[in-house]
């Protein structure tokens, strides 16, 4: 059972950590059940990350159409854009396409 948070690829890594951080709050506070269900039995978390903002909103309407569980954070830093979307453990089919975050950060 595994939450996946997934930022952008175009943001610099230590946005992408941040926004990570960001994003698993925003699906805690949508979902305060599921989150607690998720750190109680699991406290798995796997970062991943997408193409850019146009790839997330296409990430989060994929989830809501299917029903899965999600939460979408923008960053008023950066101009309200989206930064990063969490997916609940029923959605691992829509997130098995993306890289893990930062795997090429050095």
């Amino acid at each position: 059972m595994k939450l996946y948070v997934v930022t952008r690829s175009d943001l610099a890594p230590g946005a992408r950590a941040a926004q990570s951080v960001h994003t698993a709050y925003a699906f805690a506070a949508k979902h305060p059940e599921a989150w607690a269900h998720w750190y109680e039995n699991s406290n798995n978390i796997v970062l991943l990350e997408a193409d850019d903002e146009k790839a997330l909103y296409a990430l989060s309407l994929k989830a809501r159409t299917e029903g899965i569980s999600h939460a979408v954070f923008r960053e008023p830093d950066f101009d309200d854009t989206i930064t990063g979307v969490a997916i609940g453990p029923e959605g691992s089919h829509i997130v098995s396409n993306l890289r893990l975050t930062l795997r090429d950060a050095a």
